[in-house]
């Protein structure tokens, strides 16, 4: 397996707590999450299947980076997460400054990551005339 791929390996498992805070401990997340903010039940069992979403293509992207459909699905899902979550912080002002800079690291380096690792994992077939 490519160094990307145990990397999309550690951020799945690393998602798995929030799922689990999502269904099984709501105060738990919203410490972690969403600081400045109530958060219902619904609302985190909403955040943990969005979560157990985003930790499947992890998993299934990390086995699979020769794979654009799913590579992009990926990527995309970290732009989305991190977007997400600026704008929590910057518009709602419902996370704190040190819970948006966690999924930063994690977020960011993905995004990065996977951009500059677009084309390094696709299967070239040159055809021959």
């Amino acid at each position: 397996m490519k160094l990307l791929g145990w990397w999309l390996m550690l951020v799945g498992t690393l998602r798995l707590a929030s799922v689990w805070f999502g269904f099984f401990d709501i105060w738990a997340l919203r410490l972690a999450v969403f600081s400045k903010t109530d958060m219902s039940e619904v609302h985190g069992r909403t955040f943990g299947i969005w979560t157990l979403l985003t930790c499947t293509l992890c998993y299934l992207c990390a086995f699979n980076l020769e794979n654009k459909p799913l590579y992009l699905a990926t990527f995309l899902s970290f732009i989305y997460a991190f977007g997400h979550f600026l704008t929590e912080y910057l518009i709602y002002h419902t996370m704190a400054i040190s819970n948006l800079t966690t999924v930063g690291i994690f977020a960011g380096t993905s995004i990065i990551w996977m951009g500059l690792q677009w084309n390094a994992h696709q299967n070239v077939h040159l055809k021959h005339s």
